[in-house]
């Protein structure tokens, strides 16, 4: 027996989407939108929809399926299953857009590199100025991100401690760059 022409198969899938999306593009899209696909990133409702009709397309014996409904639906979940799994593995959630306004005027010219690593270099010294522990303090509240409460745990030291060596810190810090505009 022979196979059906490339064209055949090609008016038959182009059939067949017509059907699937005349059948369930609308019902596809409220489906998303109830699991969190909000039109953006790896959750965007038309492209999931376009998902689930392609994989449909590729099984090509849809037409076969008993519960053509139950199948696409199950289609849908396993699709919205593959995206979450996709994005927890590449970590989009950690991921800060791009925005153009934000992010597009700035200059890596060897000079503002340079001057940049200069002022770095500045601060740094400004630091070893300070006693050890008002500079321990300082890092790692400042740089590290912890609160008072987890650094007076750490270094055995009161919260209120810790806020007058901030305070030295950082008037410190003040006073010499300052003096160095």
């Amino acid at each position: 027996m022979p196979s059906p022409s490339p064209q055949a198969d090609s008016s038959d899938e182009r059939a067949l989407f017509e059907v699937l999306n005349a059948k369930f593009r609308a019902s596809l899209r409220r489906y998303f939108v109830r699991r969190g696909a909000d039109g953006g990133g790896a959750f965007d409702v038309d492209d999931m929809v376009q998902e689930v009709f392609e994989r449909l397309l590729k099984r090509r014996a849809v037409h076969d399926v008993e519960h053509l409904s139950r199948y696409v639906f199950e289609t849908a979940s396993s699709v919205v299953t593959d995206r979450h799994r996709w994005s927890r593995s590449h970590r989009l959630n950690a991921h800060d857009p791009f925005d153009a306004q934000v992010h597009a005027d700035v200059d890596f010219s060897p000079e503002r590199v340079l001057l940049a690593r200069e002022q770095l270099a500045k601060v740094g010294e400004i630091l070893l100025e300070l006693p050890e522990r008002t500079r321990v303090v300082f890092v790692l509240r400042r740089l590290e991100g912890k609160r008072n409460g987890e650094i007076a745990a750490q270094l055995g030291i009161s919260v209120s401690a810790i806020e007058k060596h901030m305070q030295r810190a950082m008037s410190h810090l003040l006073q010499r760059t300052g003096e160095a505009s």
